[in-house]
């Protein structure tokens, strides 16, 4: 009995094309010879431990949830301080120096578990358009915090305005981050 194995390198964003085609030719090709399995795998070694391990994946979910729920509740109790909504005898700059080391470890374990997820599902990333909103909001939040929200936050007589547009600012990027990470999985 003779196997015949065939790989193939795809270009980018080309697997959708290329199932497509598979499914309107794969009735004929069996009239061919039988065939065994079609498999696709997206590349590289680290890629196929996360994606072939059940528990790795959900692991390092798990970790990204973490982190995220530090650092959210981190910048939402920093925001609601900046609005005056809580906390509003706690000096902004004490509440700030309070917070960073949480808020650092959150975002920490949120940029350190978000880059095996991407290398896990990455196809399915590249061609999803709530990916690339998620991309283009955390660079921007992320630029927003060591710019401008860090600036307000450090200052003793921080203008209330510019409290409020930080604590406003910091909310929708950080939480629009979130929104969108999680429309990944739903919309695309």
């Amino acid at each position: 009995m003779i196997y015949e194995m065939r790989t193939y390198d795809l270009k980018p964003r080309s697997l959708p094309k290329v199932l497509e085609r598979w499914a309107e030719a794969i009735e004929y090709r069996k009239t061919l010879s039988p065939l065994g399995a079609f498999w696709y795998t997206e590349i590289g070694p680290l890629n196929q431990i996360i994606s072939s391990r059940e528990s790795i994946f959900p692991t390092i979910e798990t970790l990204h949830l973490f982190g995220i729920t530090l650092l959210l509740g981190t910048i939402l109790v920093m925001s609601l301080r900046l609005l005056g909504v809580m906390l509003p005898k706690q000096p902004v700059t004490e509440l700030a120096a309070e917070l960073a080391p949480y808020t650092k470890w959150g975002l920490v374990t949120v940029l350190g578990s978000g880059v095996p997820m991407f290398i896990g599902v990455a196809l399915k990333c590249y061609g999803a358009t709530w990916f690339w909103i998620k991309m283009a909001l955390l660079a921007t939040a992320l630029i927003f915090h060591f710019t401008f929200f860090r600036k307000v936050i450090r200052s003793e007589e921080a203008a209330a305005s510019r409290g409020t547009i930080a604590a406003l600012g910091a909310l929708i990027l950080w939480f629009g981050v979130g929104i969108a990470g999680r429309s990944i999985g739903f919309f695309n």
